[in-house]
């Protein structure tokens, strides 16, 4: 077998939830630009209209529904929609997520970068935590159930979380449901694969540092806010979606058929600390 065919997803079934934007849409469209038949489900219908419509014009295999990760039920309708579409799920990216607001400290970017009272413990909201819980925490639990229930009969599949470096540090100016939600995703993805290893379906996260998406109210776009994170990393620049290609498909490929439970760290070297 040549390597390259191991990196072949023709024919897959996918589903990407949070997929009609940011990371989400960066990895339906890696793997339907791969020939893999995708379905993108987000709450934002405006968004799954012209995003599947691009796609279909550039030839690909795609189909969106609105659901919210939050609302167990459709999201069971939505995976056994697409699996009737496509007569079989093969990847499955447990995607969506928010963010959770301020954390203790301020943002990078500006004069004022002390203490934010917003984002103190004392004055954080059980309403805001359990929002925040609920989408990327326990939204992916309800997710990998759902994608389990067709990849388990077949004893075949691939589940990737996305996680972030969040999870795996601290930091001030995130808030702190989004950090421990992230974490608990991590772990709950480590527990999902010694459980369905036995089936060949591998579960694995994806972690990112910065990156360039909507999460957050699109802060990310702000150029100087690029430019002050740039000058954190050893890399010194961004993440975009696109940096996540080679390792979305890797994840969802026969190439990943040996590896799972692994949260693989996608940060531009951030976590490494400060290089110059």
């Amino acid at each position: 077998m040549k390597i390259a065919d191991l990196f072949k997803v023709e024919g897959y079934g996918v589903v990407v939830t949070g997929g009609a934007s940011g990371l989400g849409l960066g990895f339906a469209e890696t793997l339907a630009d791969n020939g893999a038949r995708v379905t993108i489900l987000d709450i934002d219908a405006k968004r799954i209209a012209g995003e599947t419509a691009r796609l279909k014009d550039k030839g690909y295999e795609v189909r969106g529904a609105v659901v919210d990760v939050t609302d167990h039920p459709a999201l069971d309708k939505a995976f056994d929609d697409a699996a009737a579409a496509y007569g079989k799920i093969d990847v499955c990216f447990a995607n969506a997520g928010i963010d959770s607001g301020p954390g203790y400290l301020n943002a990078w970017v500006g004069e004022n970068r002390g203490r934010n009272p917003d984002g103190a413990i004392e004055n954080y909201a059980d309403e805001r935590w359990q929002k925040v819980i609920d989408i990327n925490l326990t939204g992916v639990f309800a997710t990998c159930r759902a994608a389990a229930r067709h990849m388990r009969p077949r004893r075949q599949g691939r589940i990737i979380v996305t996680t972030s470096l969040a999870g795996l540090t601290q930091e001030g100016v995130i808030g702190s449901a989004y950090m421990a939600a992230k974490a608990g995703a991590a772990h709950f993805m480590r527990n999902l694969a010694l459980e369905l290893a036995a089936y060949d379906i591998c579960v694995n996260a994806i972690a990112p540092g910065f990156f360039i998406t909507n999460i957050g109210g699109g802060h990310a776009h702000n150029p100087e806010t690029q430019k002050t994170v740039a000058a954190r990393l050893p890399m010194h620049r961004v993440g975009w979606p696109k940096d996540m290609a080679g390792l979305a498909l890797f994840l969802s490929s026969p190439a990943c058929g040996y590896i799972t439970g692994q949260q693989i760290v996608i940060d531009g070297g951030w976590g490494l600390g400060v290089a110059d």
